[in-house]
């Protein structure tokens, strides 16, 4: 993993995608836009309280951070999430998009991404057949299959699995994850080996979810290419990172959304 701050925004990126030729990524941080307060600075996330046109500048820097080039005008797309496992394939006619957490391309010129404040935000690319892809898994979409459907929607815009790089960026550790009985069983009677991705920590009373690690199983049985983990606490690392957990701990009013984008330039 390298960082980079770029003039206007920082980003975190994967070797493993950074050693493909053609492919632009990175795993946006907090830090490099233009808001202010909670908000403060680079919060990518439209459907938060903030600004809509700061938003909306945050976004242009984004999208000039990933091609190097001030005043660039290629759009950057990220679907209205909504937890579930929906994917949708863009081209260069996309103005609207619909309910979704994945979202898939073949299209050059075409940043997509996705936010994240705690969920994990994860980036595939298939650099050899041209497609590309980008995910939102919380702990629903995981369980449910947010990450197998992107996959199946890449192969169905011409991607072959075994060429696919996969890399999870920054979301919210096991560490930091606690939650109550409720969510443990809803999690374990889908399939009791996932009992192995909770435990109570030395000095706590409730259980954790180790989302990264359930997350990286998941993507690890479906026969890709790689799989990369950032191991990036958004929780923890405050000046780096939103968080929607600790926004809710800290009692404020809303949060920002950091986003991960890709792109074949």
């Amino acid at each position: 993993m390298t960082e980079t701050i770029d003039i206007t925004a920082e980003f975190l990126t994967s070797d493993t995608l950074s050693a493909l030729p053609g492919i632009s990524h990175g795993f946006f941080t907090r830090n490099g836009g233009m808001s202010d307060g909670i908000y403060a600075t680079l919060n990518c996330g439209l459907g938060s309280d903030d600004d809509r046109s700061t938003v909306g500048h945050n976004r242009q820097r984004v999208a000039e951070a990933l091609t190097g080039e001030p005043d660039t005008d290629i759009p950057l797309i990220s679907p209205y999430q909504v937890h579930g496992t929906n994917i949708i394939r863009i081209g260069t006619n996309r103005t609207e998009l619909p309910e979704a957490d994945g979202i898939v391309t073949t299209e050059r010129g075409i940043a997509i991404g996705v936010l994240s404040a705690d969920c994990g935000p994860v980036l595939f690319a298939d650099q050899a057949n041209g497609v590309i892809a980008a995910a939102h898994a919380g702990w629903k979409g995981a369980v449910s299959g947010v990450l197998e459907s992107t996959v199946v929607a890449m192969e169905e815009a011409g991607a072959q699995r075994e060429s696919i790089h996969a890399v999870l960026g920054p979301c919210i550790s096991g560490a930091s994850y606690e939650v109550g009985s409720e969510f443990r069983d809803t999690v374990v009677n889908l399939d009791p080996i996932y009992a192995s991705f909770f435990n109570i920590p030395d000095g706590r009373n409730r259980e954790h979810f180790d989302l990264p690690g359930f997350i990286e199983a998941r993507l690890n049985i479906l026969n890709l290419a790689s799989v990369d983990v950032l191991r990036r606490c958004t929780y923890l690392e405050k000046g780096r990172f939103f968080s929607y957990r600790r926004a809710t701990h800290m009692e404020e009013p809303d949060y920002g959304r950091q986003i991960s984008a890709i792109l074949l330039p």
